[in-house]
């Protein structure tokens, strides 16, 4: 992001990210019980933040790691064997009610749901020095909270991390279970870029 405030820090409406993203989740259910995954340097800015916007949200407090297999790990642990959990990117601010619920009630019949979105555009794999065209129609980008009942995934995450555990879907995926998709929001983007900041801006201005 180019800046000394992590991006979860910065500002979407006049808000920290991650207040705004808090409050999509209690919007969508309000009794849900929030576990913050949060990197030690940065507890006393989170409190300071909570205090300067009143920020009352109820939530507890875990331990990020050094990679995010890690931190979801740790986040685990405070999570009871028999629920659905949901896990979710604090820099998605934009994901949709519709989406959180869908993804949470699939979970609870199925054992696990993750948003998911078609591609819009051409792709074209590349392998060594040569590349070719793929029928975009069999991929998907796959977005957060994906959804778990709380034992098969706490289960899953026993395992040894691995470079291909991209998301928390492919780490229970690894030990035999089948992923549901289910339908994701387009608005639902991951603040990586300054460019991602300014779009998010003018999506939310418009977005219930």
């Amino acid at each position: 992001m180019n800046s000394n405030v992590p991006k979860q820090f910065m500002k979407l409406q006049g808000e920290p990210v991650l207040m705004c993203t808090i409050k999509r989740f209690t919007g969508a259910i309000p009794d849900i019980n929030i576990v913050l995954v949060l990197s030690v340097a940065y507890n006393e800015l989170w409190k300071e933040l909570c205090n300067n916007y009143s920020f009352t949200v109820p939530y507890q407090l875990a331990a990020g790691g050094e990679t995010r297999f890690q931190s979801v790990k740790n986040g685990l642990q405070y999570i009871p064997d028999n629920c659905v959990v949901g896990i979710h990117d604090a820099a998605r601010p934009l994901v949709s009610k519709q989406t959180i619920l869908t993804a949470f009630e699939t979970a609870q019949l199925k054992g696990n749901a993750s948003p998911a979105i078609p591609l819009n555009e051409s792709v074209r794999k590349v392998e060594d020095s040569s590349n070719k065209a793929v029928d975009r129609n069999h991929y998907y980008a796959m977005q957060t909270p994906q959804c778990f009942q709380s034992a098969l995934i706490k289960k899953a995450f026993l395992q040894e991390y691995r470079p291909e555990f991209t998301d928390d879907a492919s780490v229970l995926e690894a030990t035999g279970e089948k992923i549901n998709l289910v339908e994701g929001n387009r608005e639902n983007i991951k603040i990586t870029t300054p460019q991602d900041l300014l779009i998010a801006n003018a999506l939310a201005s418009s977005f219930n």
